[in-house]
This record gives C-alpha cells, structure tokens and sequence, in this order.
C-alpha cells in the first residue's frame, strides 16, 4: 500500500467525507487503491471506469459537444466528468482521469503521458490540470492515480 493511499484516507476521515472516482485511462486502479485499506466505505462511496466515450456519455453525462469539440483527453471533458459522478453518486467529492497511457495512441496535440485530471467538491468549483508524465505504460498510468489523489488531499485542504 502506497503512503499517499494512508495520506488521503486519513484525509477523509478526519473530515468525514467520501470520494467518488470516475477514471477513463487507469482502468478503476484509484477505485483499487482506496479499496485496499479495511473500513473504506466511510470515505469511498463509488468508482466509474469510463474507458469509451460512449460510457462516459452513458454513465457520467459528458457531452458529445466536449467530446467532439476537445477530444476525450481534455481538461473540458475531466469536469464535465467529475460533475457526472458527483450527480450519480453520494460523495462529497469527485476525481477524474483521462488520458493517454501508451505506448500508442499520442498525437502532437496529446503525446503519450498526457493527462488531464478533475476535481469537485459537491458544493464547489470544478478544477482541471493536465500533467504530461513520462514512462512506461504502467508508469504514467500510477502516476496519475497517486496525483489524482493527491488533488484530493489539496482540495480537503
């Protein structure tokens, strides 16, 4: 277990809020993370993998209008992303994460370890920041779970 895991736990417990993830390229590995400590369900309420457009449309509300206009890897479809799993669920806050993972599948727009990750609180504004991280598939991919979580830990403040 990685100590930011233990960080962003301890986080929400002592201010007695949940978090909801709704993850596109990291494949649920947030929803994994917070899983893995015992109790978790006081500051876990659930997990949206939205790996497709379609099921980010189905599950979360993003637009076609975002999608289309900016691309799925995008700091406008992150928020539209964390607002979708802030209505489709209970928790107090949300995070998301889109981007592009590789080895394939960048572009010079969006090269391989671009990604962009939202946060909100129920009651709050919407943040978005996009990161270009370097590495191996598997690299980039825990690197945004452990930044993810870190926006977390900064928005409890």
């Amino acid at each position: 277990m990685t100590n930011i895991i233990e960080k962003v736990s301890k986080k929400l417990y002592e201010n007695n809020l949940s978090v909801v993830s709704a993850e596109s390229c990291t494949g649920g590995w947030v929803a994994k993370q917070l899983t893995d400590l015992a109790g978790s369900s006081a500051i876990f309420d659930r997990g949206f993998v939205t790996y497709s457009n379609q099921a980010k449309q189905d599950m979360l509300g993003v637009s076609i209008e975002a999608l289309d206009n900016y691309g799925a890897v995008s700091e406008q479809v992150v928020v539209e992303m964390v607002e979708g799993a802030l209505k489709n669920s209970q928790a107090d806050i949300a995070l998301s994460i889109s981007g592009v993972a590789g080895p394939e599948g960048g572009t010079e727009d969006k090269p391989v370890g671009m990604v962009c990750f939202g946060w909100k609180k129920r009651d709050g504004e919407a943040i978005a920041e996009t990161i270009i991280f370097t590495g191996d598939r598997d690299e980039i991919r825990r690197q945004a779970v452990d930044f993810s979580l870190e926006g977390v830990i900064s928005l409890v403040g």
